[in-house]
């Protein structure tokens, strides 16, 4: 989850919502990334997408069976379906996401009913310091938008 969090921070030093993701397997990195929907003009280049994407990759298989995804934000239901859809075994997130988590929190799409494969989830790790950074993040957001419209 620390490197996570190292990845969150390089998205919010790039202007991104500051999430990082990690897919481990056997204590090895397989992929990383994080949120680059702003710099790449693409909606689903969220953090967890891009290491999902970078992780099969290395692997050569979409495929991404007994590896664990970390991750400083609950993911959202697109990030859901695919963490369904790629086989991660576990997930380990920081920060719950009461607007849009999608494993439970605000819905409940990763290991819904009618998922014929489910995803062990470890939630609330170090989410003290994974929700610190998205809110400074959305308070000097929220302060330099107030500046502009003064």
């Amino acid at each position: 989850m620390r490197r996570a969090l190292e990845l969150a921070q390089q998205a919010e030093s790039q202007g991104e919502v500051p999430v990082g993701a990690v897919v481990v397997h056997n204590g090895q990195i397989l992929g990383e990334g994080f949120n680059q929907v702003i710099s790449l003009n693409d909606p689903s280049a969220h953090a967890e997408a891009q290491a999902i994407r970078a992780a099969g990759q290395l692997l050569n298989n979409y495929r991404l069976v007994n590896t664990t995804l970390y991750v400083s934000l609950e993911p959202c239901a697109m990030c859901a379906g695919l963490i369904t859809h790629a086989r991660v075994k576990t997930l380990v997130f920081g920060a719950s996401d009461p607007r849009t988590g999608a494993t439970g929190t605000a819905i409940e799409v990763l290991n819904h009913a009618s998922m014929n494969h489910k995803v062990e989830v470890v939630g609330g790790v170090l989410s003290t310091d994974c929700a610190a950074i998205l809110q400074e993040f959305f308070r000097k957001r929220r302060k330099n938008n107030a500046n502009v419209e003064t």
